[in-house]
């Protein structure tokens, strides 16, 4: 396949996430064949097959090598490979999607606080009742890994095949481990998070796989997209400082106390000089600047900025090298 594969959900708030996340870059998505459509293009990315499928069939997709690349949950991906760091590269993380993966235990467990409490009820339980601790869950992976990690071997973790978290009111188990966002919901079920349990604090990423056949110009379309990510993502960050007196050069001081990241990329007589700083520190920067004599000072809040190096394709070509 010659063509970039990407793929996004194709349902709820997290397709409604991904599809904003790439109009703001710039990358907007036209769906094939309406909604009820599996195929999409996004016409500032030519050479980009985009598909629509299900969370978890997107992770499988990347770990496979069916995908190039998608956005989907980091837990999906996480509990579905076998070796996560060999299998994917989790190239950005996008702040949407945001929910915790947790081991939860009744309310009523008082003596229970975290884990070292769970980890010596685990060893008890046997004595205590004849059997070993129940766990249920859809993370069968990820709680054994954190279990073990912990000294609870002796735990056993059962699939869970609808809710989870009704599962120790149902005495189908003793301990849950599952996702959440709020909360709410264990509380409704008379169930805690344990102190220590979250495993993983999960969200939508941009992830690219490993086990994919990139062809040149797979890789040309993926580091077009990543050149556009990155540079919406500085330019969201960082404002545009422009002072008149082309003539002042900034300290290594100055630029230090208003967190500079770049310097002097203008020296026109007419447009004076540039530098960027963060968006939150720009009103002090610029009457920082203006009082070290740097004259009238205007801010710009640009839409992207486009750098070299860029982090994003520079950790994508280190980890997955063209061949």
């Amino acid at each position: 396949m010659s063509n970039l594969v990407f793929a996004i959900p194709s349902k709820g708030r997290l397709k409604e996430q991904c599809e904003g996340f790439l109009a703001d870059c710039g990358l907007a998505l036209t769906q094939e064949g309406g909604e009820r459509g599996y195929r999409g293009v996004i016409k500032a990315a030519p050479g980009v097959e985009v598909r629509l499928a299900s969370a978890q069939e997107i992770a499988n997709g990347v770990l496979s090598g069916e995908l190039h690349a998608g956005i989907t949950g980091e837990d999906l991906l996480r509990e579905s490979a076998g070796d996560f760091t060999a299998q994917v590269l989790p190239v950005k993380a996008l702040g949407f999607g945001r929910a915790d993966v947790v081991v939860a235990a009744p309310q009523s467990w008082i003596d229970v606080d975290d884990m070292a409490d769970l980890e010596a009820l685990a060893h008890e339980f046997p004595d205590r009742y004849g059997r070993r601790m129940r766990a249920a869950t859809k993370y069968m992976n990820l709680a054994r890994g954190f279990f073990a990690a912990h000294n609870m071997s002796g735990c056993r973790v059962v699939e869970s095949l609808s809710a989870t978290e009704g599962a120790p009111a149902a005495g189908a188990a003793d301990i849950i481990v599952d996702i959440t966002t709020t909360g709410s919901t264990l509380s409704a079920n008379k169930l805690k998070i344990v102190g220590g349990g979250v495993i993983l604090k999960s969200q939508a990423i941009l992830a690219a796989s490993r086990n994919a056949i990139w062809s040149p110009e797979a890789r040309a379309s993926f580091e077009r997209i990543l050149d556009v990510v990155e540079a919406r993502s500085k330019g969201k960050a960082l404002a545009m400082l422009r002072f008149s007196k082309s003539e002042f050069v900034p300290s290594t001081d100055l630029l230090t106390a208003i967190g500079a990241s770049a310097a002097s990329i203008g020296e026109t007589k007419s447009l004076g000089r540039t530098l960027y700083c963060p968006r939150d520190k720009a009103s002090d920067a610029a009457m920082r600047l203006q009082e070290a004599g740097a004259g009238s000072v205007a801010v710009l809040k640009p839409d992207y900025v486009f750098e070299a190096p860029n982090a994003l394709k520079d950790s994508f070509a280190a980890a997955i090298p063209a061949r």
